[in-house]
């Protein structure tokens, strides 16, 4: 009897000891202590990421795709899963067990980074092929063009869009997309000429006509401008910025239209704004104030972890 209480803790201890070294990064040593304990389903999967962490992927990944009962055990086994098909470039199996540990933790930071990490690898897989297999396609220029944008390079962008459209002037969304540029440029008359090119392809694009709205605003061409923001709404009823704009160039009309855009987007600051200015402008000062209690709840920063965090540093959250 004695015997077997010395044999089950000394294989207590070897367990808890391995798990220790591993979380200290010590993997050879957890790799060595885990594969002296006897098996279970902790010493199982930490064995199983010890070898994992030591280049032993391909023994570890039959482990680790094991079922596990006890979740947190599952969900160790399920990131050291997506690092080893990681390592080999089995980028689908890795998505389709990162997708199964997202509805299981949706909020766990350890799994988003790792999904991330898969997003990007197969984002950067696929982006290299395209350009290796089809440089001459316009699709290389709109993809590098979306990319420069993304990081701000609205020069570069522009001019790799041009080149999209040089080679297939008739894709659809290419004339849209550098017309919004131009318009952050103020290159607008430039901007007006893509967004009419995008309606000569696709009449029924409600964004291009509201694009055109806003432009034709700026140039105080407010009846034509106005008809580009109701034609927008024909075509889109939801639009709320369109909404909005044709509540500035048509004050009378204005509640109606701006209570509708309140309703359809409750976060639409612009919208709720413009609202509580009309209400005031009206003379409904009670339902401003009630605009205006509702804007603030939207601009308030939330109270909790990060708010008492910033005011311990001596920072004041924006009020």
């Amino acid at each position: 009897m004695m015997l077997v209480i010395s044999l089950t803790l000394l294989f207590a201890q070897l367990l808890e000891q391995g798990i220790a070294e591993f979380h200290r990064g010590d993997y050879i040593a957890a790799r060595s202590t885990l594969a002296r304990a006897p098996a279970s389903p902790a010493r199982n999967v930490f064995l199983a990421l010890a070898e994992a962490a030591t280049g032993g992927c391909e023994g570890a990944i039959p482990r680790l795709e094991q079922r596990q009962e006890d979740p947190q055990l599952r969900r160790l086994a399920g990131l050291g899963l997506i690092g080893c098909l990681l390592a080999q470039d089995q980028l689908i199996r890795g998505l389709e067990v990162a997708a199964s540990l997202q509805k299981e933790f949706p909020s766990d930071a350890d799994v988003l980074y790792q999904t991330a990490r898969l997003h990007m690898r197969a984002f950067n897989d696929v982006v290299q092929r395209m350009f290796e297999r089809t440089p001459a396609s316009f699709r290389v220029n709109q993809l590098s063009a979306e990319i420069f944008e993304l990081h701000g390079r609205h020069s570069e962008a522009i001019s790799e869009f041009r080149k999209a459209i040089a080679k297939n002037p008739i894709a659809l969304n290419l004339h849209y997309r550098l017309g919004r540029l131009l318009a952050l440029e103020s290159k607008y008359d430039e901007a007006l000429h893509e967004f009419e090119a995008e309606l000569k392809l696709n009449p029924s694009d409600a964004l291009a006509h509201y694009q055109v709205g806003q432009i034709l605003a700026l140039q105080q061409k407010n009846e034509e401008a106005g008809a580009r923001f109701e034609q927008a709404l024909k075509l889109q009823p939801d639009l709320v910025e369109a909404m909005v704009a044709l509540a500035r160039l048509r004050p009378r009309a204005a509640i109606p239209l701006l209570e509708k855009a309140v309703a359809l987007s409750p976060r639409h600051e612009p919208a709720r704004y413009a609202l509580m200015i009309a209400y005031r402008n009206a003379g409904r000062l009670q339902e401003a104030e009630q605009q205006k209690a509702e804007l603030d709840k939207l601009i308030r920063p939330p109270e909790g972890e990060f708010t008492e965090f910033l005011k311990k540093l001596g920072e004041s959250p924006r009020q």
